[in-house]
């Protein structure tokens, strides 16, 4: 079938960007359609994921999401590093991961892609931190400041008042002050809805162990991390009390994969707001499956769907969705997908005269570094992270390697070691405690956990790319994607940095590191004769840039395609660089600058 109304934007994605932009379009009086891949998940109803979360073997940040639907999630269980991978055998299973395993991605590596995303609605927010961090204004200007990169085509200033309507959507807790470094900003008498979330006993002994410790000059300040979960709320501007309508945090410590009282935003809220605005509408378990283009003009005319009504299939439906403007918001590789599989009119794909759509792929390899406190620092409560290291993020030294942050962590050694599983199971199993001696170790190791995350920068690289997979599909015969990934030198000597980082600090606070059942979700890699291990952050960014060049990126600085005048692409996808800082608040703000875009373009034609 067809959408017979007439809408004046069709939104395919309804997650972080597509809720964004579909309520911004509502509010303004614009007729919006969104099709969602994903189930109809709303805000109020999160009681499946999180007894599913519960019952869970491994509390991974997919563990909630395990359900099989028609637009897959990806996965990265059973990862095996391959030098020189071959081609996809006749069956599709990935030579890197392997689809019985539930593999989704066709991994050609050299090295595997570590991340993961959700599809159903409001996206990837189901299972985000929370982190809300702004951008440092060399971030926006890397290549010519340091030389390496490319610059964005917005600067700091130009995405600031967008990163203040962002913060207020969310309800980023935080102080003003505290983030005033590298150059950041904030708009006169700025003020963050919601007071910073308390430091943990592990945050106060970090602050106090590396007070007078400093790296490539910078000191290492321990500081709040902007957070998307309710603190105490402020006073604004005009005397109101900020308030969202959520509850507080709880501590729950399950903020990756899920908040189970929302404390935490996610992109459902928005989402809901859009639908409440009664000019938004919505079609679930919908894939958009092709562009289509009249070749005359070079306008987008439509965007095939699949449809599908059981979490396995089969497709039960099709049509096409018609509107003024078409707005891909979905995850970056999904959206690149979608545009290069979209090639019976335009043999390159849709958007990409450039030949960048896909390419430039790019996330924040982390180093991961735990140990153990000579005292205890009590973790396993409290949200998995309140404090990070953030003066590490810019210096000169960007000219010859990647910058980091470092992400302080509240869950001992969960992320790195799965524990406390895999650290009870050796207690019990290997070493053959029980009873009060099994207590009493417990009671000694647990509570000095801790661990570090150095989130590594990523330089866009045109090498690190996906396309549709010419021969695998998935259940509705769509083309799942396949990845070439690597590390750069420049990233590899960040990992060498973040190492020699770890060494001082666990040198100032006395702390013992361990290695004990390491995880690493992106491979193992050597380099200058030492071994480092990566994980993915979960942070896909680069794969339809924005930019200043109709040659060298997909979109101009409002996301608008080049090639396409009623086309717009919006996510992480669209960032040019990759920075330091986990992308989710500046692919918001991104996402309502795109709207006032889109909102004038149709007034304008009106």
């Amino acid at each position: 079938m067809s959408t017979t109304q007439n809408y004046d934007a069709i939104i395919v994605g309804g997650g972080w960007a597509g809720s964004a932009i579909a309520w911004k379009l509502g509010l303004a009086g614009k007729k919006v359609l969104i099709l969602e891949a994903g189930i109809p998940f709303q805000s109020d109803n999160r009681e499946e994921f999180v007894e599913t979360f519960f019952l869970a073997t491994a509390k991974t940040p997919e563990a909630p999401y395990t359900q099989n639907y028609n637009a897959p999630r990806p996965s990265v269980l059973d990862i095996k590093q391959i030098p020189n991978p071959p081609e996809p055998p006749a069956d599709c299973s990935s030579p890197i991961v392997s689809i019985d395993k539930g593999g989704y991605f066709i991994q050609q590596g050299p090295m595997p892609f570590g991340s993961t995303y959700e599809r159903l609605a409001g996206g990837t927010s189901w299972h985000w931190l929370g982190t809300c961090l702004r951008l440092v204004p060399n971030d926006f200007k890397l290549k010519s400041t340091y030389g390496v990169g490319v610059d964005w085509p917005i600067s700091y200033n130009d995405l600031s008042p967008y990163y203040d309507e962002a913060e207020f959507e969310i309800g980023v807790s935080a102080d003003v002050d505290e983030q005033m470094i590298h150059g950041i900003t904030f708009s006169p008498d700025y003020i963050y809805p919601m007071q910073r979330i308390p430091p943990s006993i592990l945050d106060q002994v970090l602050t106090e162990g590396l007070k007078n410790v400093a790296i490539d000059n910078n000191p290492l300040t321990v500081t709040g991390t902007p957070a998307g979960r309710n603190g105490v709320s402020n006073i604004m501007n005009d005397g109101t009390v900020y308030n969202n309508g959520r509850r507080l945090c709880q501590g729950n410590t399950n903020c990756t994969p899920i908040c189970p009282i929302q404390a935490k935003y996610d992109a459902t809220i928005t989402l809901n707001k859009a639908l409440q605005t009664g000019n938004v509408d919505i079609l679930y378990q919908t894939v958009a499956s092709n562009i289509l283009i009249d070749t005359a003009t070079g306008e987008v005319t439509g965007i095939e769907y699949k449809q599908y009504e059981t979490k396995n299939g089969p497709q039960t439906g099709s049509g096409t969705a018609t509107g003024s403007k078409y707005i891909i918001a979905a995850h970056a590789i999904e959206a690149a997908k979608l545009l290069l599989m979209s090639n019976s009119q335009l043999p390159a794909g849709v958007a990409n005269t450039s030949g960048q759509v896909g390419r430039n792929l790019m996330d924040h390899p982390v180093n991961l570094s735990w140990g153990s406190m000579p005292d205890p620092v009590y973790p396993f409560r409290g949200p998995l992270s309140t404090s990070g290291i953030e003066t590490t993020r810019d210096g000169s030294f960007r000219n010859t390697r990647a910058a980091y942050r470092i992400e302080i962590g509240n869950e001992g050694w969960n992320w790195p070691a799965g524990s406390p599983y895999t650290q009870l199971q050796g207690y019990v199993g290997e070493q053959g405690l029980f009873g009060q001696d099994l207590i009493s170790q417990i009671q000694h190791d647990f509570v000095r956990q801790f661990r570090l995350g150095y989130l590594i920068e990523q330089l866009p690289e045109e090498t690190n790319y996906i396309v549709p997979s010419a021969n695998c599909k998935d259940n509705l015969g769509i083309p799942r994607p396949e990845i070439h990934y690597n590390l750069d030198d420049y990233t590899r000597a960040g990992f060498q940095a973040a190492e020699q980082a770890t060494v001082t600090i666990f040198g100032a606070v006395n702390a013992t590191p361990s290695t004990a059942n390491r995880v690493a979700t992106g491979g193992e890699f050597t380099y200058q004769n030492e071994t480092y291990y990566s994980n993915g952050a979960g942070h896909v960014m680069g794969t339809h840039r924005m930019g200043d060049d109709k040659t060298t990126s997909v979109t101009d600085a409002n996301m608008k395609s080049w090639d396409h005048d009623n086309l717009y692409i919006v996510g992480c996808g669209s960032f040019p660089t990759g920075a330091t800082a986990n992308p989710t608040l500046t692919m918001m703000a991104l996402a309502f600058k795109a709207s006032d875009a889109i909102i004038a373009d149709l007034d304008l034609n009106a």
